[in-house]
């Protein structure tokens, strides 16, 4: 491992050494001790987080076989659902969106400030090549990163939801929710440092979706909240994505850069084609749709 990534830390009481490979890392609490006040025991990561990442490199099968079953239980369950009445499952269902927005909110105000002091002191170079643990620290942050990783597999049940209340599923949803678990699975066995930055903007959009989606289930969405708002988000998200990913492939593999090569060519794919499908979903959503009603309008 080259120091070269570890020349822009500032020497200082702040700086300490993570458990793991050694990494020096600026202590975010440290840094700011009334944001450290907030700090749970919960959210710190313990003798056992090691221990997390070993177990996810270990067992590369389980994402695989998770997205199987839940393609197969897709098909299934739309068969099954066929010549079955709906369920009536809108309380259940406005429960699920807010707990995943309160959720993701929590977890985008914990991440996004030491994301901010990142991106403010270290250049772009430094923030898609560093070790991970020099970039997180050894605090709430790492926790979160972890959490997210996780959480895709409980994301899932948003299908479930889809095909017991005989909804449309969309390609781009059962697309985004199998290539996404198994890209967060890579990227943390990767240890890929551009994650920090993906994990941020999927929380915070995320945030703003399920709270969208769960103002729908109750029906008491405001008028002034577009649609649209949501889907442009999300068509953010991955021009951000995209930007990261071309941005850092010219360092990864390379001068002891930690991006892995495979992990940006994969996420760089899935990202490219987030946003072609997002763009062709808003194109003939709002745009084609729009022009329909004023021509017969006219």
């Amino acid at each position: 491992m080259s120091t070269s990534w570890y020349a822009t830390l500032p020497s200082g009481a702040c700086t300490m050494t993570a458990p793991v490979r050694d990494a020096p890392y600026e202590d975010f609490g440290c840094l700011y001790p009334t944001f450290a006040k907030t700090f749970m025991n919960w959210e710190m990561p313990t003798e056992n987080f090691p221990k997390i990442l070993e177990f996810m490199e270990n067992n590369s099968w389980l994402p695989i076989v998770t997205v199987t079953l839940y393609a197969i239980a897709i098909f299934w369950g739309q068969h099954y659902m066929a010549d079955k009445p709906a369920w009536d499952w809108r309380k259940r269902l406005a429960a699920w969106n807010l707990f995943l927005a309160v959720f993701s909110g929590f977890a985008f105000m914990r991440l996004v400030p030491h994301l901010l002091h990142n991106l403010w002191h270290y250049d772009f170079q430094t923030n898609v090549c560093a070790d991970p643990y020099t970039l997180g620290g050894f605090g709430p942050t790492p926790f979160w990163g972890t959490v997210f990783a996780w959480s895709k597999f409980a994301e899932l049940i948003d299908t479930f939801f889809i095909v017991v209340r005989k909804k449309k599923l969309m390609f781009l949803h059962w697309y985004h929710h199998i290539t996404v678990l198994l890209c967060c699975w890579h990227t943390m066995i990767s240890g890929s440092p551009s994650a920090f930055i993906f994990c941020v903007v999927n929380y915070g959009v995320h945030t703003v979706m399920y709270f969208y989606y769960f103002l729908m289930a109750v029906r008491c969405k405001p008028k002034w909240m577009n649609p649209k708002i949501i889907t442009v988000a999300q068509i953010l998200q991955m021009v951000v994505g995209v930007g990261v990913c071309v941005g850092s492939y010219k360092y990864a593999g390379k001068n002891g850069c930690f991006a892995d090569p495979l992990n940006i060519r994969g996420t760089l794919f899935m990202y490219a084609s987030y946003l072609y499908l997002f763009c062709e979903f808003f194109f003939k959503r709002y745009l084609i749709k729009t022009g329909n009603k004023k021509s017969k309008a006219a």
